[in-house]
């Protein structure tokens, strides 16, 4: 983006902070089978730190997602990434017991972070005291919006038992769901049905405010539908919901899933940018901090407003 890029301009962010990042913080989980491990980021400075809890998409880890992690992080919120039980870092195989349960217990993970924020707090050196555990978000991207999503009241038709279960968390006040699923059923291919029998969530439930961001070019071997698949979950939840649609972005949305990973496929630095201070914005107005970055981004991506893309709220 240029210096007269109107989203820059009117979006005072201010000078990053330095960050420290702990990991692996270890917890244990009796019944998982691994122990759970974090990486925490907090700016140096600060109180009444926010807290972003940020589930990985499908085979990543703690290590993923820098350039959104590593901006939010120094600009006033404490990030906490768990390493789910998919990840390839720990190579668990298909034939596992667990397999079939995996989006649960990445739940589970998302839950026990928010049970031991002491020890979160605690392995941080001079973090102790300085969290806003009335300000907490959950944001994910591909799988990991899924699971950021059950926090929001989004249901997922156990395939092992055939029921729904609420799994959402009155703890998380606001949420970020990044190039996810939409519906299930007759709206995923074979491949899709038979190997993820779990990717049939409801969202008639998800009442939690959230940011959806989708790329018009994410064209998802899961479902017969395209890319308008992925903002599924901004059109059929109730409850106040905005949608970031990102012009020619495919599933990486230029490359947040890490510095100069292989699955970035649509490269594009400016694309980055612009979600790294849209989901800042959004996120200090859902909690409440202050209002007048999202307002500046919703009116300099109006319909037609920006060439990278659009924003529209219910």
């Amino acid at each position: 983006m240029t210096a007269t890029d109107p989203v820059t301009v009117d979006l005072a962010i201010g000078t990053p902070t330095p960050v420290v990042s702990v990991q692996p913080v270890v917890l244990s989980v009796p019944g998982r089978g691994d122990d759970l491990r974090v990486r925490v980021s907090a700016p140096e400075t600060g109180r009444d730190l926010p807290v972003i809890l940020f589930s990985h998409g499908f085979g990543s880890s703690l290590h993923g997602y820098g350039p959104l992690t590593d901006f939010w992080a120094a600009h006033g919120f404490v990030v906490v990434q768990p390493t789910h039980l998919d990840s390839r870092t720990l190579g668990i195989p298909a034939t596992d017991p667990r397999t079939p349960r995996i989006w649960r217990f990445r739940v589970e993970d998302m839950k026990r972070v928010l049970d031991s924020l002491d020890l979160v707090e605690a392995a941080v050196p001079g973090l102790k005291g300085r969290l806003d555990r009335s300000r907490i978000a959950a944001a994910g991207h591909s799988f990991g919006g899924q699971t950021a999503g059950n926090l929001l009241g989004l249901r997922v038709r156990d395939p092992k038992t055939g029921t729904e279960e609420d799994l959402s968390d009155s703890r998380v006040k606001a949420g970020v769901l990044i190039a996810t699923a939409g519906r299930g059923g007759a709206d995923l291919t074979p491949f899709a049905a038979e190997n993820f029998p779990f990717m049939n969530p409801s969202f008639a439930n998800m009442t939690t405010p959230a940011l959806v961001i989708m790329g018009d070019r994410d064209e998802l071997p899961l479902t017969v539908r395209g890319a308008d698949w992925t903002a599924d979950p901004y059109y059929l939840s109730p409850g106040e919901k905005s949608l970031l649609t990102l012009y020619g972005a495919e599933h990486s949305l230029g490359g947040i899933a890490g510095y100069e990973v292989k699955e970035t496929t649509d490269e594009n630095p400016e694309r980055v940018a612009l979600v790294q201070r849209v989901t800042w914005a959004y996120l200090r107005s859902a909690l409440g901090i202050e209002d007048s970055g999202w307002r500046a981004m919703r009116q300099a991506l109006a319909q037609g407003a920006h060439p990278l893309g659009r924003i529209e709220s219910k």
